[in-house]
């Protein structure tokens, strides 16, 4: 069987991955054998909007950011696909062109399983439509998620709970601090938040002054998961 090349920790951010690490191991070995590696450098196009699609992915390392255009012209980032998630299914299914486009954000290194091997998969392996349907199910119960928040809670409360996610998928403990391995701009933030750059900075200012978060130059570091959960629940 071949196996892609990866490195330790990036096959342990595949192998870990809530949906995969679910799979039996016969299929988890079926979509490995099937995968190549894919080494991206940071800002690297993967699709674009309206492309045909061609290919599954997973995030081994990095991410990918997920973004779209502003009817100004204006690049908006929707979502960071983290590390040990799989992507790109929907328009494999549906056949219809991509909805938004996708560039690596930092050095990325993807698994990348192409249509004609995806559609093998499927019809060899009855598990591996159960696991994408739960998948989806998943996916679109976070949106709706999204939408409740966005509409019935306050910006401090959304950009504490986006903080802790990041803490949860690209933090690095160091003594009692983690630090915020993926390397956000607050226009960044912002976008994720569906708010300006102005307030976004606001609230970090005021994070900083309750002890929850100390904003560096390159990143964020997270010196109280307790305090951000307080301003989330809030």
């Amino acid at each position: 069987m071949n196996i892609p090349v990866l490195t330790m920790a990036e096959r342990s951010n595949i192998d870990s991955g809530s949906w995969f690490s679910k799979l039996s191991q016969p299929l988890r070995n079926a979509i490995l054998s099937r995968a190549v590696v894919r080494r991206l450098q940071d800002g690297a196009l993967l699709t674009t909007r309206g492309s045909e699609p061609e290919e599954w992915c997973a995030v081994a390392k990095g991410a990918v950011r997920v973004s779209t255009v502003s009817l100004s012209g204006k690049q908006i980032t929707l979502t960071y696909v983290e590390p040990g998630t799989w992507f790109g299914d929907i328009s494999l299914f549906d056949g219809l062109p991509r909805t938004h486009d996708a560039n690596a954000h930092g050095e990325t290194t993807l698994l990348v399983v192409r249509r004609a091997d995806f559609r093998e998969l499927l019809s060899q392996h009855t598990e591996l439509y159960e696991a994408l349907l739960r998948l989806n199910c998943r996916r679109l119960r976070m949106m709706y998620n999204v939408f409740e928040d966005l509409n019935t809670r306050p910006l401090a409360a959304r950009l504490a709970k986006q903080l802790l996610l990041l803490a949860r998928s690209y933090g690095v403990e160091q003594g009692d601090e983690i630090r915020i391995g993926l390397h956000l701009a607050q226009e960044d933030l912002a976008q994720l938040l569906g708010a300006s750059r102005q307030r976004v900075n606001q609230e970090l200012k005021g994070f900083e002054r309750e002890g929850a978060v100390r904003v560096e130059p390159t990143r964020l570091v997270v010196l109280s998961r307790e305090k951000l959960m307080q301003i989330s629940d809030r």
